[in-house]
């Protein structure tokens, strides 16, 4: 059912197979059902300061890292560049408010899918655009025996967050294994965009509200509707395929 996509994905990229090793898991919107608490605080913190961002606007800039996503809608609010020391002052405000939010629930199917990526042999890593240490720190714990933290890229690893391929590069680099070897599982635009970038295949699951055409444009090889829906295919999916 997927072999066309993924020699789809071979040919386009030059490589002679795919044999996946490792999968590449997004946080917000993937591992956990989130990101209706983080487009509450970006709004309610953002308009403290006088920018306007709606809470839809948060899942069109999900994956971004947080201050680039201030010093952005500053750069078209305000036509004017913020300093590091601003923007961050205005993320830890984002980040406070974010923890006073009910706790998001670990999406459904996630934690099967994974204890079958382990039994597989696969490596997991976890790639995100989130400096907050509340979120990082919880992952272990809620992932026990599944998420390491030497195998977590967070904002604080790169440079350049997505939609630039930093992020994914490198979250390759930690699980020592290339592009061809490895599965991007995301939910949101940017991060497809990212996935993509690094030249790694990339499955998007629709957790939210945007259309799902947003994420097939930004290259997704396949858009799953829900967590369950990947978690049942994925024995199918993570099958080699010799390019034709």
């Amino acid at each position: 059912m997927y072999q066309d996509k993924i020699e789809e994905y071979l040919r386009k990229n030059g490589f002679g197979e795919f044999c996946p090793k490792a999968v590449l898991f997004d946080m917000d919107g993937v591992l956990y059902d989130s990101m209706p608490n983080h487009a509450r605080s970006w709004h309610e913190s953002m308009a403290g300061f006088g920018i306007d961002m709606t809470e839809a606007e948060a899942y069109k800039y999900e994956g971004m890292r947080g201050v680039e996503t201030i010093k952005l809608k500053a750069r078209e609010q305000w036509h004017r560049e913020l300093s590091d020391e601003e923007a961050q002052r205005m993320y830890a405000e984002k980040s406070r408010l974010f923890s006073l939010c009910p706790q998001a629930k670990i999406m459904e199917g996630v934690v099967d899918l994974q204890r079958n990526i382990k039994s597989m042999g696969m490596k997991i890593v976890v790639v995100t655009g989130s400096g907050q240490h509340s979120l990082l720190e919880k992952l272990a714990d809620d992932f026990r025996g599944l998420v390491s933290p030497d195998l977590i890229v967070s904002s604080f690893d790169v440079s350049r967050g997505k939609p630039h391929p930093e992020p994914y590069l490198k979250g390759l680099a930690k699980a020592e294994v290339e592009p061809w070897e490895a599965v991007v599982v995301e939910n949101a635009p940017l991060g497809v965009r990212a996935g993509v970038a690094a030249k790694v295949f990339t499955v998007a699951v629709n957790t939210g509200p945007l259309p799902s055409q947003m994420l097939s444009d930004e290259g997704a090889g396949i858009v799953f509707g829900c967590m369950t829906d990947l978690r049942d295919c994925w024995d199918e999916l993570a099958r080699p395929v010799v390019a034709r």
